[in-house]
């Protein structure tokens, strides 16, 4: 597993590569499937998961790229705090895999 650290001045370094990478490496780890966690480097939290946001909302901003339409987050917003929430998770993780393991088989 690669270790990341995200520093206060924002920079993040790959500690495996011992090098400062950025926002592109991370989005080409993911692609070449690559484990790895971000962690902040004074707190020692997992923050991989704010990374990974921040990857998918710059993302979101090219209409080209675009992947979520303002209906489905609307949609997705609406079972945050409610019972259907861990459903709705869990749905889409595997409804997700699935399409990944089909598109995988086709290729």
């Amino acid at each position: 597993m690669i270790t990341i650290k995200k520093y206060p001045n924002r920079r993040l370094y790959d500690t495996a590569q011992s090098q400062y990478v950025n926002l592109d490496y991370i989005k080409q780890l993911i692609e070449q499937r690559e484990e790895f966690m971000v962690i902040d480097s004074k707190t020692k939290d997992d923050i991989t998961k704010t990374i990974l946001l921040q990857i998918i909302s710059e993302s979101e901003t090219s209409d080209g790229q675009s992947l979520l339409t303002n209906s489905l987050l609307k949609q997705l917003i609406r079972f945050y705090d409610t019972d259907m929430q861990l459903y709705v998770r869990q749905y889409l993780e595997q409804s997700l895999l699935q399409f990944i393991e089909q598109q995988d088989k086709m290729q």
